[in-house]
C-alpha cells in the first residue's frame, strides 16, 4: 500500500527536478515582444492571450473532473 502512494510521488519528483529548460516559441511572437520591448503594450497582449490559451486546457480538465466526481457521488449514493 505504502508502495503505491511512493511510487507516484517519486515519479513526480524525478520529473520536476530533471525538468529541461525549454524556450520554445515561436519565431513571430519573439520577433514582436522583443521589437515592442519598449512600449510594452503589445507584450501586455501576448501575455493576456498567452494566458488565456493556457486557460482552456485546464478548464477542460476541471469539468471532466467535475463529470467524474458526480457521477461516482450518485453511484454511491445509489448504493448505499
Amino acid at each position: 500500500m505504502v508502495m503505491r502512494r511512493m511510487l507516484p510521488c517519486a515519479l513526480a519528483l524525478l520529473l520536476l527536478v530533471l525538468a529541461v529548460d525549454a524556450e520554445a516559441q515561436c519565431v513571430m511572437c519573439k520577433a514582436v515582444a522583443e521589437d515592442s520591448a519598449d512600449d510594452g503594450s503589445l507584450g501586455r497582449g501576448l501575455n493576456s492571450g498567452i494566458l488565456y490559451l493556457m486557460g482552456i486546457p485546464y478548464a477542460i480538465m476541471a469539468f471532466f473532473a467535475w463529470f467524474v466526481f458526480r457521477k461516482r457521488k450518485e453511484a454511491t449514493d445509489e448504493a448505499g
